[in-house]
């Protein structure tokens, strides 16, 4: 794909939104790790009815925002992001670590108890997430820039969802087999989880291709990007 060089002026302007895209990024995938032990159920209009983790919640945001920098800033820029991603969840589970080895105070409104009860699987989660997430993200640019070289740069919706039902369903697939090797969840929920969790990020990956047509075609008119070209930055 042909970079398109920009000016001073342009270039500041497109590292400060893949600053912003990243912490989004970096946020959305902290947050999923922090949260995972909820689980909700949600009546899809009758249809199906979802029993998820509500660290599922956040994470489609993760894809959304690759495919975004995939497609505008290039593969390289998107797996920068993903290893920085990688970095800050490992950083979060020391911290987490570190806090749940000091001793609450007696007045404190979370007791030790609480707070294992509430972090202790955080670094298996973390883990879990992280070996899912190594595998489903790599996996994911790679698809996607497979199909944006078939397709010559056309046909955004075709890399946007094909890339991301493959790598989601092994997102699902290996953080569902780790938590259930580790005891977190029984086996016995594993296949109604893994059917659950890949539905529901089907159908997010398919509402959310709008938002990336609609992001790609606002950078793309901002920086006077050719179809299938991409920003050329430097580092």
């Amino acid at each position: 794909m042909n970079n398109t060089p920009l000016n001073l002026k342009d270039k500041i302007l497109a590292y400060r939104i893949y600053l912003i895209l990243g912490a989004l990024f970096i946020s959305s995938l902290v947050a999923s790790n922090l949260i995972f032990q909820k689980f909700f159920y949600w009546d899809f209009f009758g249809v199906y009815t979802f029993e998820i983790s509500v660290g599922i919640l956040p994470y489609p945001i993760t894809f959304l925002i690759t495919d975004i920098i995939s497609e505008v800033y290039g593969k390289r820029k998107a797996n920068q992001i993903v290893t920085a991603g990688i970095f800050a969840s490992f950083f979060s589970l020391l911290i987490i670590y570190a806090s749940k080895e000091v001793p609450a105070t007696s007045w404190s409104p979370i007791n030790d108890e609480t707070f294992t009860e509430v972090f202790g699987a955080t670094a298996i989660a973390v883990f879990a997430s992280m070996m899912a997430y190594l595998f489903a993200q790599y996996i994911d640019i790679q698809v996607f820039h497979f199909w944006k070289k078939v397709t010559k740069g056309k046909h955004l919706w075709i890399r946007n969802n094909f890339s991301t039902f493959s790598s989601q369903f092994i997102d699902t697939l290996t953080v569902l087999v780790l938590l259930c090797s580790t005891g977190i969840i029984d086996w016995d929920r594993f296949g109604i989880l893994l059917l659950n969790g890949f539905l529901f990020k089907i159908l997010v990956a398919a509402l959310d291709t709008p938002i990336l047509y609609l992001s790609v075609f606002i950078l793309r008119k901002r920086f006077k990007l050719k179809q299938g070209g991409e920003l050329a930055l430097e580092i």
